[in-house]
């Protein structure tokens, strides 16, 4: 009773006037012959009386569908299309009136062998023995294909599940089991308490043979953590972090966690870095296990991070969610924000607070070429709903979102937040809902206000001095300055003249490219923060026009705003103001903050590619980096330096790349005698020993070199038993894999070890080996699966495809297997994206550029050619023809005028 038809009226989108109330949900996986079989009835509330009841389904054999009624049930025909991925469910004789309704469907597919719907995954025992599980990801449109719904982030119901299994799994879900019934056959039924009101996209249920460990939080919550059994050791770190942030949440929204439990899993295949599925978050085992001997401080800054995200998202999307995905950054943007505020509180020693910048620096990278968009953007079908899971939802919204706290005070924030939740608890939200529980926090007539008055908050904000620009206004319209940063794409540079006391300030949007009209129309609604060289104290000022004047209370060497980097947008230094910064850098640096320093080494070299600084004047400021010690300026002297030999090493222009890498060698010289190969310091000064080290090793550092051999032949003969640092390991992984018989050790370990972390840095220290040969087997066993599995591919790739000796490989690759890659991780995914942009980023020169366009644009449509990654690779390529067209003799000339 399945046939096409297109005479019906199909849309991309649901229609409203039939919503889910509950759905009861049986479902029986067979781990044997990788199959399933399923049952679903969904209570249906019919707002408006209808002959069609549309919902979503993928992939799925339906074998019957009937109406449910008091008497006897009644048959349904069902019409699909599969390019909407929707069925229609009438009958002749039936029209479905106003009121509840309940509709029962039979379904049966295969276990997915991509990584999302209800899709297999597989592990391999100690004794070489390969086990099946089966497991979900549904976001953002993939359960559809594990069973019929209404597959769109507005549709709340409640789920009641049901699991069948074998005696030798268990099986796991969003809720507590209720409990187990004994079925003929030996099989088992688990049954799952009801879930609260709840999208889609959060339904979770896994068939495996995982074991796990428990804890009670302090409100009361049920915490586990699931692994496949022989790594159930490396769980405890997770355990601990998991109570610790899901308490610190509890207290911080003022919501208690609405479930009894909330379990963590990790999955042996795992596309994405987790999922946030309600009350059962998955996780990649690299994302949550930990081990103190053999995990790096970057390893566990990671793990706390990732599930700091993921319990974020319980409240943030799963509580309240977007109504529709072009608001995802409400989602992602808040949970990648409240990484550093959660973390930053529990785990101050981890020093969070020193990488958020980089996640700026991440977005404008993007933010700054016309393929950009907004943040929330319109969006219809799947795979342009997979590209807003994009750096744009996560990092800008979480930078817009920190200018935001600065501007209002974190306690007004905060404030705002809460009332944000509570009101919109269990429902959808649109940008503007967000907005509004933010404004005039101070008059609500929320339950909260009585707090916010008493403990004085609102009462002397009018006066507080932090506050004063801000609050002279009393109609401070956060709508109206969110819009400028959510609805628009781009972002701001600021123009700074200072003429004796007056500052001319003047904005323009900041972008790459050739075409200066795309920039006219833009204005912001800017935060400005400053100081200056007579006062510390941060000044505040709203630029809302295209142009304006501030006033100094005197005369000062040196002025610089966007303090700390708290604010998105960039800053220009007219006539001298530059110079007195750079002088001020030289003399003592230390009078700006790290952070500070780290963002006016980006800005210049920003500025320096839209043409309005010279090339020679950016390389002045970095010479002061030789008295540099802290993280953030010192990556960020690498991260704009690097890239530009980078794209030599693509290039015949062997001269110039190692006058620039000795140079960069020369800058970091005393900094990187200075490292010890232990782990001992603070977490910064830990992850950055790694990356210096590396460096050296990498530029054949003599003494780095030396060390680092005699290391790897130590453990190399201690068969892999011998400790080594764990922040060092990856430098001694890397010289070790520099040669035939020391690679093909590392990678027989590779293929025994059970540690995540250390999979993980012999993977990457392979992955930089010069052994061209080795790396190209590698890559084509990536999609094998076997020896390295798949979801690790997409960044073996891209490591590969700025290996000097190799690069070459990585684009073959991608072009060679764009078919099976597409249907391996899905069209418009974050790895496919990732690999586009990474496997190109680093080409500049013509006949690269027209090898890229026309490979992507001889692609069909539905294969990758309307792709946004594909016009961000094409963009990238086009810079960096640019600038080393315009910037090379430039840098040729100063770096022969500067030998340090």
């Amino acid at each position: 009773n399945t046939y096409n038809t297109s005479s019906l009226p199909f849309k991309m989108r649901l229609p409203d006037s039939v919503r889910p109330l509950h759905y009861d949900l049986l479902i029986h996986p067979n781990l044997t012959f990788l199959t399933f079989t399923g049952s679903v009835q969904i209570q249906l509330e019919v707002r408006q009386e209808t002959k069609h009841i549309f919902l979503n389904s993928k992939n799925l054999h339906i074998s019957r569908a009937l109406r449910l009624g008091s008497r006897h049930p009644h048959l349904l025909q069902l019409q699909e299309s599969e390019h909407f991925e929707q069925i229609a469910l009438s009958s002749e004789s039936l029209t479905f009136t106003r009121g509840l309704h309940v509709i029962q469907l039979d379904f049966s597919a295969n276990l997915s062998d991509t990584f999302h719907g209800f899709y297999k995954g597989t592990y391999t025992t100690r004794n070489g023995e390969v086990r099946a599980l089966a497991s979900t990801q549904f976001e953002p449109t993939h359960a559809r294909a594990a069973f019929p719904c209404f597959d769109e982030p507005g549709f709340k119901a409640n789920f009641s599940i049901r699991v069948r299994r074998e005696s030798r799994h268990i099986s796991i879900s969003n809720m507590p089991k209720l409990k187990t019934v004994e079925l003929a056959g030996g099989l088992l039924e688990d049954h799952y308490d009801v879930t609260v009101k709840m999208s889609t996209y959060l339904v979770a249920f896994i068939v495996c043979d995982f074991l796990s460990i428990s804890k009670r939080s302090q409100h009361g919550v049920e915490i586990s953590v699931y692994t496949v059994p022989e790594k159930i050791s490396q769980a405890e770190y997770a355990l601990n972090t998991a109570v610790t942030l899901l308490d610190f949440y509890d207290d911080y929204f003022d919501i208690p966690y609405p479930l009894p439990k909330q379990d963590l899993a990790a999955i042996p295949d795992f596309q994405s870095g987790a999922m946030e599925n309600w009350g059962l978050t998955t996780y990649r085992e690299s994302g949550l296990l930990f081990d103190p001997e053999r995990s790096s401080t970057s390893d566990k800054l990671g793990i706390t991070k990732v599930i700091a995200h993921e319990l974020a998202h319980q409240w943030f999307g799963n509580l309240v969610t977007m109504q529709w995905w072009n608001d995802l950054w409400l989602n992602e943007g808040f949970a990648k924000f409240m990484e550093f505020v959660s973390v930053n509180i529990t785990y101050p020693e981890l020093q969070v607070n020193d990488y958020f910048l980089e996640k700026c620096f991440t977005a404008m990278g993007v933010d700054s070429l016309s393929s950009s968009h907004p943040i929330s953007t319109p969006v219809e079908n799947p795979a342009q709903i997979r590209e807003m899971f994009d750096d744009v939802s996560y990092q800008k919204g979480a930078c817009v979102l920190n200018m935001l706290r600065d501007f209002l005070t974190p306690e007004a924030f905060k404030m705002g937040i809460i009332r944000y939740l509570k009101n919109h608890s269990y429902q959808n939200t649109v940008n503007a809902d967000l907005w509004y529980s933010l404004t005039n926090i101070c008059q609500s007539d929320d339950l909260d206000s009585g707090r916010l008055k008493a403990d004085g908050f609102c009462s002397d904000s009018k006066s507080s001095a932090s506050a004063s620009k801000w609050y002279m206004d009393d109609d401070l319209n956060v709508k109206a300055i969110m819009d400028t940063w959510t609805l628009q794409e781009g972002f701001p540079i600021i123009s700074v003249e200072v003429k004796g006391r007056e500052v001319y300030l003047k904005q323009e949007r900041y972008l790459k490219g050739a075409d200066p009209a795309k920039n006219s129309s833009f204005l912001w609604q800017v935060p400005l923060t400053y100081i200056t060289s007579s006062s510390s104290s941060v000044q505040r000022f709203l630029l809302k026009n295209r142009k304006d004047v501030l006033y100094l209370p005197a005369e000062v060497e040196w002025i610089k705003f966007n303090v700390d980097m708290r604010g998105y947008y960039i800053v220009h230094y007219e006539t001298g103001g530059w110079d007195a910064l750079i002088r001020q850098l030289q003399q003592n640096h230390t009078v700006l903050s790290g952070n500070d320093r780290a963002s006016l080494i980006h800005n210049i070299f920003q500025l320096v590619s839209i043409g309005k600084v010279p090339l020679d004047k950016a390389l002045s400021l970095s010479l002061y980096l030789r008295y540099e010690t802290e993280i953030m300026p010192v990556t960020q002297g690498f991260g704009e330096l690097v890239p530009l030999y980078k794209l030599m090493e693509k290039r015949d222009m062997a001269t110039l790349e190692h006058q620039l890498k000795s140079y960069l060698m020369n800058l970091f010289q005393r900094l990187i005698n200075a490292q010890r190969w232990s782990d001992e310091g603070s977490v910064s000064e830990r992850i950055l020993r790694n990356y210096l080290l590396l460096f050296a090793c990498v530029r054949r550092y003599g003494p780095c070199v030396q060390t680092a051999q005699e290391l790897f032949q130590k453990w190399k003969e201690s068969d892999g038993k011998m400790r080594l640092p764990a922040d060092v390991r990856l430098v001694v992984y890397t010289e070790g894999a520099r040669t035939e018989e020391g690679w093909d050790f590392l990678l027989e370990k590779y293929r025994q070890t059970l540690y995540p972390s250390e999979k993980s840095q012999i993977k990457a220290a392979l992955s930089y080996s010069p052994l061209a040969d080795k790396l190209k087997w590698l890559i084509e066993r990536g999609l094998e699966g076997d020896i390295l599995k798949t979801h690790e591919l997409p960044s073996l790739v891209i490591s590969v495809s700025k290996n000097p000796q190799a690069y070459k490989l990585a684009w073959d690759f991608l072009r060679t297997n764009w078919q099976k890659l597409v249907q391996k991780f899905d069209l418009g995914s974050s790895s496919i994206s990732r690999m586009v942009v990474g496997v190109t980023n680093q080409y500049s020169t013509r006949e690269k550029l027209v090898e890229v366009q026309s490979f992507f644009s001889s692609l069909e449509q539905g294969m990758g050619a309307g792709l946004r990654s594909v016009q961000q690779a094409v963009e990238n390529i086009e810079e960096n023809i640019r600038w080393m067209d315009k910037n090379v003799p430039l840098l040729t000339h100063w770096l022969n005028s500067h030998s340090i």
